[in-house]
């Protein structure tokens, strides 16, 4: 599981940093949830984008990432977390 986790994380965060440019002008400021490489929906919050991806996932596999000028690791929102123990 944990390499399946890091092979999500990885792949959604090399998608997300190739449309960053794109994604400015409409979503500057939103949190994008992501999966399997691809951009789910955006949010106001961080909150709201787990929540979602909770909601969405089961299997808790999804990336949160900012859309701001700069990609930025945001810690525990920013990997894709299993909700059952690994």
């Amino acid at each position: 599981m944990a390499e399946k986790t890091t092979d999500q994380v990885e792949q959604n965060y090399r998608v997300f940093v190739e449309k960053l440019p794109s994604l400015l002008a409409a979503h500057r400021g939103k949190f994008a949830l992501m999966r399997n490489g691809e951009i789910v929906s955006f949010f106001d919050t961080a909150r709201d984008a787990y929540t979602a991806g909770q909601k969405l996932y089961e299997d808790g596999l999804f990336s949160i990432q900012q859309v701001v000028d700069r990609s930025v690791d945001l810690g525990y929102f920013s990997h894709a977390v299993p909700r059952h123990p690994v």
